[in-house]
Formats: structure tokens, C-alpha cells, sequence
């Protein structure tokens, strides 16, 4: 079905859904509910001993006042997601707006009474056996494992006091200097040939079919960040260091230690993963060394190449992006061709860029099984895919619409497996369907995507750990972090690179989110994607009602037993190879293509 939008219109989001404003009288007594459930909290938590202490039994008292406890902590929960979402959304597309920006800081605020008062009942939970506790209620069994998962969190607390005093740090601390980083970063202007543009538009360039403007655009964002360094150094070294002191307070080994835990998995699955990932790494040098040949290089690929159109590439209009995502959808499932089109039609995208907006994309929750999405469309294949990944995770918020928050507690790798799994949907359909030079231009930017998940993300990784390594000692300079940047993305492209990007540690807006490794989950979402749309081309109606089931239970179970149900074992190393191994005759397809044109 063809969008009613002009063909040249970039649709932003609707906002007022949430409210009219942050001066209207819903958002002001949205404001007086939320203090209003966190003063009820707190005093109930005092009334009721809700902290650390001595092991307690697991009697039908203790389970009624858990239940209670989650209920309202669900209430909570709820009730901040539309004061969230509409603050961000008007900040993350004008960086300048002063009053999203104090709405932030409120919700800041409000964020560390809330966190105080999840800590202490994580801390609460630690004195029982929750398998006991969870017995005596029904509705509390289908919080199990959100239950034992803080029951495990409260064996790695500091003291309540030290706990409190950490989330009150965290307004000045590691949260201040991601909002800065953000705030910094997108209002950084670049000129380029004369011209002077936001960092978005910059590098956007390098999707542009002119070398001359790709290779002027990457020169000029190289000497902006290196104008702009020094603050975001110091970004990144605050953030790092925090998790740092908190993993090793808390008794964490290693910040990857806690990272792993959060995100349901284990160290045996990471492994087999990474190690597949390792051996696939000459075929995606023989990629990217074809692409250079196809566009006139010897060797490798310089880096401002690496996201040149091939092919005869087709221009989408935005609205030729949402039919075709919309179709591809509906061929798996009206379920999900009906979810791209009431996204189209309620507005619950951003797209196009400009001055002081987030670089990149995301989708965020807007409660109600509804959704917001960022992104900075351009009229190429690869927005058409990442449009598709965005209503990915629209429809895993779908999905889980049936549960409560505390049953929402999606690890990156299985919301990166709902948005992945999509976009491989619109990217297999459309392989299929082209030949020849219009093959040539989706198969790369299927492949240049693939690459950036398998071989980027895994120098991130390797980058990631080498700042953890360096700043255990002390701050790292500039200097320090472009090195580890270049050492990293050169044992990972190796000679499929002739020059790298040294200052990818200050694109990345991943690396100033509280916490760490905000990388490895990209790579799992798409080998488990692709092993999961292998299972679904075999048995198609067999599997839809499973998948949506999987996608409603991504906060219930941990990543192995979901994985389970569809006989994928996800710490055998051969599961990721096959996995990999679709990719690899794509590259093989690619290189032949290429060659032969």
C-alpha cells in the first residue's frame, strides 16, 4: 500500500501523543502522580523493612508483600514511559531545546528516588530463597526469573549507603557526561567545501555517489572531531572509569562479567560466538578488497569507500521506503504489515536529518504496544533496511504489550534479534527478487551492513577492552584512544582496509551510555536472527505464533533456554558458523557479481 505522504516529504514524530506540552496540565500532573508513587514507595519500603539483611523464610506473608511490591513497582514503571519518551523525543531532534533538557534533568531526579528504591528491593529479595517465594503466588511465578536475577544482583551490592550514594552521583557523574557527549556531540558544525553542516549531515557524505564528496566528507569530519576531542576524551574516560570502580565495589570480576549477566547470557555462548566470528574474518577482507577493486583501488578499501553505492543503486523516496518495508512485512505476516502501517499512519517516526538532531537511529517504547522511532533517512537501500530494524523493535514492543515492565527486561541481544530478524525478512525478499547490477547495488549494502555487525562491531569490542585495560591505570589521551581505535580495526579489517577511521571511539554514541560492551549484542541479534529465519523458510506457519511468543518471553528466561525451543544451541560454536555461513555465499555471490561485470 502506497504512504499518503508527498514522495519528497520526511515525516517527523507525533509528540502529542504524550502531551502538548511540558507546561500542559497532563504532563504537570503526570509530574505530581510520579512523586506522588515514589513518596508511596519509599514510606512503604520504610514501614515494611524492604532492604539487605539477614536471610528471612519464605512464608506466604513475605511472598503477599513481594506481590504488592511489584505491582506497584509495575505502576511506577508505566507511568514514567510517556514522560521519557516525550522528553527525549524532543530532545534527541533539537539538542537546543532548553525545556526537554530541564525535563530530562527532572526525570533524572525522579530516576534516582526510583533506583534507590529498586536497589532496596533487590536487596530485600537477596534475603530469600525466591524459588520458595515465588510458590506461594501464582501471579509472582511469572516473575521468576526477574526475581532470582535481583536476587543474584543483591549478592553484588555495596551497602545501602553506598548503593544510595552511587545513584545520587550518578545525576554529576557517568549520566552527566553521556548528556554531554549527546548535547556536544550533535551540535558540532562541520564545514565541507565551503559548506556548513551538522556532524549528521557529514556523514550522511559518505553514502553520497560522488567519490569526490564522500573522501571531502571524511576528511572533514577527521579534523572536526580532532577540533573536538579533548571534551569528548574526557567523556569517555569518566564513563569507563565509573563502571570500572562501581563492577569492581559491586564484586564483579570485570565490567563484561555484570554485562553478560544483564544480558542473560554466558561466558561459553559469548566464546563461541566471537570465535566464529574470528574465523570468518578473511572472507570479509576478500569483501571488502572486491569492493575496492569494483570502485577503482588497489588493496583494500579506504574507509571513506566503505559506504559507496555499487551497482545501479536506486534512489527511494521515503515513501517508496515504507510500501516496500510494508509489503515485505505482510508477506511474513498481515500481524506485522499491520504494525508498519499504523506506524505510518499515528507518525511514530522522525526521519530526516538536521541541524542539532541525533545522529544514527533507534526506536523507543511510547507504552501501549506503540512506539517511537529516530532516524536519519537517505534515499538509499540501506535507510529502506534500517527503517525495516527500527519496526523490529516496534514489534517486539508489540509483543511484549502483553506483559508487565518488570516482565520486560529485554537484553540487547534479544531485542537486536527482534529488528534484525526483520530487516533480514526485506533484505531476503529483496535479493531474491533482483538480478544483475540492481542485485549488485542491495547484495553490498546487505553486505556492508553484515560487515559492520561481524567485523566493526567486533573491533568495538576488542577497542572496548582496550580502554577498560589502559584506564584501570589512569585517563587515556586522545592520542591513547584513536591508537587503540586504529590497533582494534586493524586486527579486525586487516587488509581489507587502506586506511582506517581513528576517531570511530567519538561517533559512536554506544561508548557514553552508562555501562559497557554495547557492541557484542548487535553481532548476536544477527547470527540469531538469521539461524531463527532459517527455522521459519522451513516450516513458515509453524513458526509465527512461536516467534511472537519468543518476542513476548525476551524478559522471562535467559537467552540459551529461548534459544532452545527452537533447537538452536547458542554455546556451540558450529550454530554461529552456519549462521556465518549464509553470509559467506553472499560474499561469494558479491565477489563473483562484481568480477564478472
Amino acid at each position: 500500500m502506497a504512504s499518503t505522504l508527498p514522495p519528497t516529504h520526511l515525516p517527523t514524530w507525533d509528540l502529542q501523543f504524550f502531551y502538548s506540552s511540558f507546561d500542559s496540565a497532563e504532563h504537570l500532573a503526570a509530574r505530581q502522580d510520579l512523586e506522588a508513587q515514589l513518596t508511596a514507595l519509599e514510606a512503604q519500603l520504610d514501614q515494611e523493612g524492604i532492604d539487605g539483611g539477614d536471610a528471612l523464610p519464605a512464608d506466604a506473608t513475605q511472598a503477599q508483600r513481594a506481590r504488592s511490591l511489584v505491582d506497584r513497582l509495575n505502576h511506577l514503571m508505566s507511568s514514567m514511559t510517556p514522560m521519557r519518551a516525550y522528553a527525549y523525543g524532543r530532545l534527541t531532534t533539537d539538542a537546543g531545546d532548553e525545556e526537554a533538557q530541564a525535563a530530562i534533568g527532572y526525570l533524572t531526579k525522579q530516576g534516582i528516588r526510583a533506583s534507590k528504591i529498586e536497589t532496596r528491593f533487590t536487596a530485600w529479595l537477596g534475603r530469600f530463597d525466591v524459588a520458595q517465594l515465588v510458590a506461594h503466588d501464582a501471579v509472582l511465578q511469572d516473575y521468576a526469573f526477574a526475581l532470582h536475577k535481583r536476587a543474584t544482583e543483591a549478592k553484588h551490592q555495596m551497602t545501602m549507603a553506598e548503593e544510595a550514594l552511587a545513584a545520587d552521583m550518578g545525576e554529576t557523574g557517568g549520566s552527566a557526561w553521556s548528556r554531554l557527549y549527546g548535547n556536544f556531540s550533535s551540535q558540532i558544525e562541520v564545514v565541507v567545501n565551503g559548506d556548513s553542516m551538522p556532524m549528521s549531515a557529514v556523514r550522511n557524505l559518505a553514502y553520497d555517489a560522488d567519490p569526490n564528496v564522500r573522501k571531502a566528507g571524511y576528511e572533514a569530519e577527521l579534523a572536526a572531531w580532532s577540533r573536538n576531542e579533548i571534551p569528548i576524551a574526557a567523556a569517555i574516560n569518566a564513563i569507563k572509569g565509573e563502571t570500572l570502580l562501581l563492577a569492581k565495589r559491586r564484586g564483579w570480576g570485570h565490567p563484561l562479567d555484570y554485562v553478560l549477566f544483564d544480558n542473560h547470557m554466558d561466558r561459553a555462548s559469548l566464546d563461541a560466538m566471537m570465535s566464529a566470528a574470528q574465523k570468518s574474518f578473511p572472507d570479509w577482507r576478500r569483501y571488502l578488497r572486491a569492493k575496492a577493486k569494483a570502485l577503482g583501488h588497489e588493496g583494500g578499501l579506504p574507509w571513506y569507500d566503505m559506504f559507496a553505492p555499487l551497482g545501479e543503486e536506486r534512489s527511494y523516496e521515503y515513501a517508496e521506503a515504507e510500501s516496500f518495508v510494508e509489503d515485505m512485512f505482510r508477506r511474513y505476516s498481515d500481524k506485522m504489515g499491520d504494525l508498519a502501517r499504523t506506524s505510518y499512519d499515528e507518525r511514530w517516526t522522525d526521519a530526516g536529518p538536521k541541524r542539532g538532531k541525533r545522529d544514527g537511529a533507534f526506536c523507543m517504547s511510547a507504552g501501549q504496544g506503540k512506539s517511537r522511532i529516530l532516524m536519519n533517512f537517505k534515499p538509499a537501500f540501506g535507510s529502506v533496511a534500517t527503517l525495516a530494524h527500527e519496526l523490529g523493535h516496534a514489534y517486539h514492543n508489540q509483543c511484549l504489550a502483553i506483559r508487565q515492565p518488570l516482565q520486560r527486561d529485554t537484553p540487547m541481544p534479544l531485542a537486536e534479534t527482534a529488528s534484525i530478524f526483520c530487516e533480514t525478512i526485506i533484505k531476503r525478499a529483496a535479493l531474491q527478487e533482483t538480478e544483475g547490477a540492481a542485485k549488485v547495488a542491495i547484495l553490498e549494502a546487505s553486505l556492508q551492513g553484515a560487515c559492520q555487525v561481524v567485523v566493526d562491531i567486533t573491533s568495538r569490542y576488542r577497542f572496548e577492552e582496550s580502554v577498560f585495560a589502559g584506564r584501570a591505570e589512569r585517563d587515556l589521551s586522545p592520542r591513547e584512544l584513536c591508537d587503540a581505535m586504529r590497533a582494534a580495526q586493524d586486527s579486525t579489517y586487516g587488509d581489507g582496509l587502506s586506511c582506517g577511521h581513528p576517531y570511530m571511539w567519538a561517533v559512536k554514541p554506544h561508548y557514553y551510555s552508562y555501562g559497557a560492551y554495547y557492541n557484542f549484542p548487535y553481532m548476536f541479534g544477527l547470527l540469531f536472527a538469521l539461524g531463527l529465519y532459517d527455522v521459519y523458510t522451513q516450516a513458515p506457519d509453524a513458526f509465527r505464533d512461536r516467534y511472537d511468543d519468543l518476542l513476548a518471553s525476551t524478559g522471562m528466561f535467559d537467552a540459551a533456554t529461548l534459544a532452545q525451543r527452537f533447537g538452536i544451541d547458542i554455546r556451540d560454536e558450529a550454530f554461529w558458523q552456519r549462521s556465518l555461513g549464509v553470509l559467506v555465499e553472499d560474499i561469494n555471490e558479491f565477489e563473483q557479481l562484481v568480477t564478472n561485470g
